[in-house]
């Protein structure tokens, strides 16, 4: 039976990918100084770059999930083809995203009982969802079934990490992700915090270095320790609008791990509205989360 991976744009996957696997991505959805945006509209080239500049000029971003009736009319599409659907989901631990579209994929189960709706929560965000569905289509690619790719889902998620750094951490505060008091002090004191995605999808503050190069070179520290054959990885990175950040990365890891294969792409509206500009992160499979 033929069926279609659907995603959401919480997965920053570059546009090439995107038509190269035949992907349908859902739009999360923002405003910027009350005018809603779509974080992805197919065929259209957002300016990112032109995003964070008005982040850094103190525009007032707010977020919300995506608009639940292009979400239906995109899956009823589909499934009147003939074609399964397989979503794969933002952390659940980050965004009611996963929930609002898993539940409506049990209502038109019932609606279209010989088609097979299947929902996964990835536990990820960011490039971190991207690269685990990217393997997935992979995996599509080589003949797999549905019920195939969604069970190596599962049993790839937890190998999926993420370590990421942010250069402001009044961003942070913002989303609540840390006190005023640590945003301020950590300011003042140029500390930069290494945070990872935990199992649960959750974002967790793990260190605290002094200074952006530091704080890359811990990115990398942490890869080596876990990454499984890490040379022969397609590595994602996204970032919040400094990608000469992103080639100091990239030249560390190949130098330190031998990795040649990289996908880069900016952190998308919807998370970068959190994490701010000079996000950088990091993002592989591992033996551990």
């Amino acid at each position: 039976m033929a069926y279609r991976i659907v995603t959401d744009s919480a997965s920053n996957l570059v546009e090439e990918m995107i038509d190269e696997f035949g992907l349908e991505v859902l739009p999360l959805t923002f405003m910027v100084d009350g005018v809603e945006h779509r974080s992805y509209l197919k065929g259209a080239k957002t300016d990112l770059k032109q995003f964070y500049t008005m982040m850094r000029e103190g525009k007032v971003i707010t977020t919300s999930l995506p608009n639940m009736q292009e979400t239906e009319n995109t899956l009823r599409a589909i499934l009147e083809q003939g074609d399964d659907v397989l979503y794969l989901g933002f952390s659940s631990a980050l965004s009611g995203t996963y929930q609002a579209t898993a539940l409506l994929m049990e209502q038109l189960s019932e609606e279209y009982p010989q088609r097979t709706l299947r929902a996964e929560e990835t536990f990820a965000a960011s490039g971190g969802q991207g690269m685990l569905v990217y393997l997935a289509c992979k995996k599509a690619q080589e003949g797999a079934t549905l019920d195939e790719v969604g069970d190596f889902v599962v049993q790839t998620r937890d190998h999926l990490c993420h370590w990421f750094t942010v250069d402001d951490l009044m961003f942070l505060f913002r989303g609540g992700r840390v006190s005023r008091t640590s945003a301020w002090a950590g300011t003042m004191l140029n500390i930069k915090p290494v945070l990872h995605v935990d199992s649960k999808g959750a974002l967790v503050p793990m260190e605290k270095v002094r200074g952006r190069k530091k704080s890359i070179k811990a990115l990398v520290d942490h890869m080596e320790k876990t990454a499984i054959e890490p040379a022969s990885q397609t590595v994602f990175i996204t970032h919040g609008d400094c990608i000469e950040d992103v080639e100091l990365l990239k030249s560390e890891i190949a130098e330190r791990l031998g990795v040649t294969d990289f996908v880069v792409n900016y952190v998308d509206p919807v998370i970068g509205a959190h994490s701010g500009p000079g996000t950088l992160a990091l993002f592989f499979v591992g033996t551990e989360k």
